[in-house]
């Protein structure tokens, strides 16, 4: 045999002998996967193949599915997680895929086959192949396409982008899960799971066994999409999570995606019981935790024990509270830091003539149950436990963004203890809760009045009528000799409101109720903390129903600065505009120190809760955004220019301007605002008052202000919305002194672009975003003359314009550092002369 024929066979030996191993992206019929060999996705994210956990000799082998191409191996599916196989040198362990379309991991020692995907009715077809997708979906599929089977139906530990956790409503009870690995290097099944409550459908848990260690609300039908951005500790990366939950008539199942080009991100849950979010940090060559959960220990379950809950928007950190009309069981356990024994009623409940008090914004009890019926009102639901003496609270929700086809409301109702609950303020999963309580009338919800005081009462009320009839006889003989006046006064405590006739419009069109300070104090239970919404300088807002109708109550603070001149002005001024982009006043109270001011309740609370809020700025997309400047310029122009009266508001800020369910800004706080006569066109006074950062500089430092001082408050509000962020901070921003140093030195540098803010980059408009940013500039320049009118500002907003001028230095730009400090102390200081609503540091 010659030489060149002698290579030909030894070449064709090795071949036959070499393990036969799969290509590219897939294993197709006929080939074997074997340790040390891989199958890597087409994008190089992922790679399928034998990987030993422990490091282990005689290595125990595992069939999973790694991240491709970082230092540090990182499982995210395990095949055969409950049995390990053993690689050796005579005999090999093997993953196949066979003509009956199934995917088979032998052992290679016994040959028996340890794990396979046991495809249902496949004998009748043939795998065209199992695909590694880029998502890191191991896919078996039919020659036609079809998906016969796919790894993301069997979850192990770690919840990827595009993956499901659901519950199918055809086999109710049965769902996917993600469990933990039994430790650091056993991919075996750990203590603790997340997934679908199967009883409930509308819940999820992290369990530990058995046992729940914490627990999501019920999903209450709010919106399927979610966005929620993350930054990387000791990285420059983001990430932008888009979660949603999807119910129709086969299943529920919540998901998730990444925005693009952020690092490699998934969800896990840890042999330690935590559901963590993590992301690859290039930087540091290790994952980082995003996000963790439960993350506060009043967030476990069950952990401020019966009719305790956790306070979510408590400061300066969240704790556990009892439900209004409940105590605590032990007061000294409760003083420890001890919750578990939980709370108990002040006064048991009589029956079913003990009516029902609001608590809002709460995260719903566990073990709740559906009311029988198709319930599709509130009323309905709220009646069906009326009429049940054992039912002790109740809560409804409209399910119309769910499901097509199916019930799309719900009653949930709760006879037992209510454990597990807690207070989140407004926002995804938050619901009010109805709660029994003794002492409340059934049909009101207020409460009843002793027979004692019945009786007290009677006997007043007599004789005020009494003393009544005598004022109005005399009233009626003094009346013969008088005049009507020429206008109509209302008084309560020496304010008074007038509305002259002949302005435009007939006193009545401007008329507000005065309601008592006790319906109020009864409809917001004495001011409870369950009923607050926000707290601010001047005091607390509560949230209540009056009349049927859901509003906000401001009462101011008896130390607050505001005092009986500035509430006499908001009241005044208020009841007298009319503008879409301006709050609507509804009503008011002024007895004795009590000041309190009753609001149209607006939903999406303040433009600043909202925009520096990463729970909730994903809400507002470019076009909110977009909306909301342009809403809040046309508030402006009509207090400047097309109202009756020419008013400079003082101290036009993010947190005063309010947003309803649309997102429409509202101007609110006008308790600072000024009025201008005719021809006036500026003012100056001693008492400077407004919010540092926003305040003109001439303002701030001469007390002179005009329209022009509001445009420059808007100008730093325009640069807050677009950027993101906040006008000023303690620490530098990018190494700038300020928002406004910081944008105009990037507009001069050409890099407008890159001052927006990360959440609207793929839905804005860029030339949108650089005319709002011109015209912001433009705005907050040193000198008023130099600064736009509201009416050139919302023509170029509507219009769009190519020429406009050049912005000039914005104000403070061009001042000593030590000058403006001095001043901020003038503030500080200066409790008589200046009024501040709210002070940060440069």
């Amino acid at each position: 045999m010659d030489w060149p024929a002698l290579t030909c066979y030894t070449v064709v030996l090795i071949i036959l002998f070499l393990p036969l191993r799969a290509s590219d992206d897939r294993l197709v019929p006929g080939e074997r996967l074997f340790p040390g060999t891989t199958i890597i996705s087409d994008d190089g994210a992922f790679a399928l193949g034998f990987f030993n956990p422990s490091n282990s000799t005689p290595a125990s082998l595992y069939l999973g599915i790694w991240y491709n191409g970082i230092p540090e191996l990182t499982v995210v599916w395990v095949a055969n997680r409950e049995t390990s196989v053993t690689n050796s040198t005579s005999s090999a362990p093997t993953l196949s895929l066979t003509n009956t379309s199934n995917l088979v991991l032998s052992d290679g020692s016994s040959g028996r086959v340890v794990w396979t995907t046991d495809v249902a009715d496949a004998s009748s077809s043939i795998a065209a192949a199992a695909v590694l997708e880029n998502t890191g979906n191991l896919v078996v599929r039919s020659p036609n396409g079809t998906m016969l089977w796919q790894s993301f139906d069997h979850l192990t530990d770690t919840f990827l982008p595009e993956m499901k956790i659901r519950i199918s409503y055809a086999t109710r009870g049965t769902g996917i899960r993600l469990v933990s690995w039994k430790g650091p290097d056993d991919p075996s099944s750990g203590r603790f799971s997340y997934g679908g409550d199967p009883d409930t459908l509308l819940q999820l848990f992290l369990w530990d066994g058995a046992r729940p260690l914490a627990r999501r609300g019920p999903w209450t039908g709010y919106l399927v999409k979610g966005k929620h951005q993350y930054q990387q500790v000791n990285g420059s990366l983001s990430v932008i999570i888009y979660m949603a939950i999807v119910d129709n008539e086969e299943e529920i199942y919540t998901t998730y995606t990444v925005s693009a080009g952020a690092p490699r991100t998934r969800y896990v849950v840890t042999y330690s019981g935590d559901y963590q979010l993590q992301s690859w940090s290039t930087n540091s060559s290790s994952w980082v935790i995003l996000a963790k959960w439960p993350s506060l220990e009043c967030n476990r379950y069950g952990f401020c024990g019966p009719y305790g809950y956790c306070d979510q928007t408590a400061t300066p950190m969240p704790t556990c509270k009892c439900l209004d009309g409940f105590e605590p069981a032990s007061t000294d356990e409760w003083a420890a830091g001890r919750f578990s024994a939980g709370c108990q009623r002040k006064e048991a409940l009589h029956g079913c003539g003990d009516g029902f008090l609001a608590l809002m914004e709460m995260k719903a009890p566990d073990k709740f149950m559906f009311a029988g019926g198709n319930m599709s009102t509130m009323e309905e639901c709220a009646a069906h436990c009326t009429r049940n003496c054992s039912c002790v609270a109740h809560a409804f929700a409209n399910l119309d963004s769910g499901r097509s086809g199916g019930n799309v409301t719900r009653c949930l109702v709760w006879a037992g203890e209510l454990i597990d609950t807690g207070k989140f303020g407004e926002g995804l999963g938050s619901t009010t809760l109805y709660l029994r309580l003794a002492g409340l009338d059934a049909a009101s919800g207020k409460k009843t009045k002793s027979t004692a005081a019945i009786i007290v009462l009677a006997v007043l009320g007599t004789a005020v009528v009494a003393v009544l009839c005598i004022f109005v006889a005399w009233l009626k003989f003094k009346g013969k000799n008088t005049k009507w006046r020429k206008h109509k006064t209302r008084t309560f405590d020496g304010i008074s409101t007038s509305y002259e006739p002949g302005e435009g419009n007939s006193p009545h069109d401007h008329e507000f109720p005065f309601v008592s300070f006790e319906e109020i104090s009864l409809a917001t239970n004495n001011f409870s903390e369950t009923c607050m919404i926000g707290q601010g300088g001047f005091g607390k807002v509560y949230k209540v129903l009056l009349g049927g109708q859901e509003v906000a109550v401001k009462r101011l603070s008896s130390d607050s600065q505001q005092g009986t001149k500035e509430f006499r002005n908001e009241v005044i001024l208020i009841a007298k505009l009319q503008h879409r982009n301006l709050v609507r006043l509804l009503g008011c109270c002024g007895e004795g120190d009590e000041k309190l001011l009753i609001y149209e309740y607006l939903p999406n609370k303040s433009l600043d809760a909202t925009l520096f809020d990463d729970s909730r700025r994903m809400m507002l997309d470019w076009t909110s955004r977009f909306n909301i400047i342009k809403g809040v310029a046309k508030g402006l122009l009509y207090l400047h220019q097309d109202s009756r009266l020419t008013i400079i508001h003082r101290d036009l800020k993010a947190g005063n301007v309010l947003l309803d369910a649309e997102m429409k800004p509202k101007i609110a706080d006008f308790g600072m605002a000024r009025i201008f006569g005719n021809n006036q066109q500026d003012a100056s006074t001693q008492r400077v008052v407004g919010t540092y950062g926003y305040m003109a500089p001439e303002y701030a430092m001469e007390g002179v202000f005009s329209t022009k001082s509001d445009v420059y408050s808007f100008g730093v509000l325009v640069l807050e919305v677009v950027t993101g962020i906040k006008r000023s901070s303690n620490s530098h921003i990018m190494g700038f002194p300020s928002l406004i140093v910081y944008s105009w030195n990037m507009w001069r540098e050409g890099k407008t672009e890159d001052l927006v803010d990360t959440y609207i980059m793929d839905t804005c408009s860029l030339d949108e975003v650089l005319i709002c940013i011109h015209v912001a500039l433009m705005c907050v320049q040193d000198n008023p003359d130099d600064r736009p009118l509201m009416s050139s500002v919302v023509f170029v907003l509507e219009n769009g314009s190519s020429t406009l001028p050049p912005p000039t230095c914005p104000a403070y730009f061009t001042r000593r550092s030590a000058e403006m400090e001095q001043i901020r102390d003038d503030i500080l200081n200066s409790r008589t002369s200046f009024t501040l609503t709210e002070i940060e540091g440069r």
